[in-house]
């Protein structure tokens, strides 16, 4: 997991708008009580712009270098061997790990797994079509070398979330300027090639299979004969 290029990139101009767009966007979505568990999972070292640690107790950071604000919980592990028990968190906020984790598909069902029934997860990423991140990464040479990571595009984070059980509430897209967000069925259509990087905000669902069980033909134990012998009745009214 190499993650210098994503510090390098917020030291850039216009990395300075995209952590500007994504604090706020990480503020507006952290909705749950300050007594609910709240865990991150790679640590950024600005949490304290779109996160009060004195207000929200239970806020964690987990990372492998033991990156993150000094005002938050740390957890120093590894993203796909979680020290936590299942169906533990209310909350999970994955910031531009997956992109430099060779262990991601590990990482998701960890995720999965920590994250308590009807918990809500949010990832950030990378648009891989962005021309600005392109460019920056084939254009500072600093840049490219720390860069040992994959793109991936939101459809892909979609599918992956389809086969463990989530349900995509919302995705959104950082762009230069603005946050676009798209809502419904359009999240999994459209993407803009000017967005620097999106958002996917989804909800844990657990399905509980019903058994079926056999139904028995009983008999009736009241029975009217009239009822149930036609000719009886024409030859009663004749």
């Amino acid at each position: 997991m190499k993650r210098n290029f994503l510090f390098a990139w917020y030291q850039t101009p216009r990395g300075k708008l995209l952590k500007e767009l994504e604090a706020g966007y990480l503020q507006r979505s952290i909705t749950v009580s300050c007594q609910q568990t709240i865990l991150q999972i790679g640590g950024l070292g600005w949490e304290n712009e779109f996160i009060d640690c004195t207000l929200y107790k239970n806020y964690t950071v987990l990372d492998a270098k033991g990156l993150g604000c000094d005002e938050a919980r740390k957890i120093q592990a590894k993203a796909y061997c979680l020290p936590l028990q299942s169906d533990s968190i209310d909350m999970i906020i994955v910031p531009h790990l997956l992109e430099f984790d060779s262990n991601r598909f590990q990482t998701m069902r960890e995720i999965e797994r920590v994250l308590k029934p009807e918990g809500l997860l949010v990832v950030l990423n990378f648009n891989p079509w962005s021309l600005w991140v392109r460019y920056q990464y084939l254009w500072d040479k600093k840049m490219a070398d720390s860069w040992g990571g994959h793109f991936i595009s939101r459809s892909r984070i979609l599918d992956w979330l389809k086969l463990l059980n989530f349900e995509v509430a919302v995705s959104s897209e950082f762009s230069l300027d603005s946050v676009n967000s798209k809502h419904g069925k359009s999240i999994a259509r459209g993407h803009s090639f000017f967005s620097t990087a999106y958002a996917v905000k989804a909800i844990k669902r657990r399905y509980n299979i019903i058994p079926l069980t056999p139904v028995k033909n009983a008999s009736p134990r009241l029975t009217l004969v009239n009822s149930l012998n036609p000719s009886a009745r024409l030859k009663e009214h004749e």
